[in-house]
């Protein structure tokens, strides 16, 4: 298990993104590492809606609001106003969740 700061702390320690996070928390390491078009490549073809809300955060924090709104509503998140760095925070913190409440459920 794993809470958002452990993640953090794990961003800033580790100079090589764990394989075994789901694809769309290694976007978001990638992202905070500050490497945008690992981040991207990572979810750009994914089809899952966790990775479909980091798409929409990384085209958002380009600018690219039309590109944004897209992936939110295959995300089926609405569309962030909060600041950038607040909604990384959101999204890591609710992708690792979904990864400790499985990781709960398997032990």
């Amino acid at each position: 298990m794993m809470t958002p700061v452990e993640f953090k702390q794990l961003i800033e320690k580790g100079s090589k993104c764990p394989e075994s996070l789901p694809k769309a928390l290694q976007a978001l390491w990638y992202d905070n590492k500050g490497d945008w078009n690992t981040a991207h490549e990572i979810v750009q073809d994914a089809s899952d809606t966790d990775s479909a809300w980091v798409h929409a955060y990384l085209h958002r924090k380009e600018s690219d609001l039309t590109n944004a709104r897209y992936w939110y509503r295959r995300s089926e998140q609405p569309e962030s106003k909060v600041g950038l760095d607040q909604e990384w925070e959101q999204i890591a913190s609710s992708l690792l969740s979904k990864v400790n409440q499985a990781w709960m459920q398997m032990n």
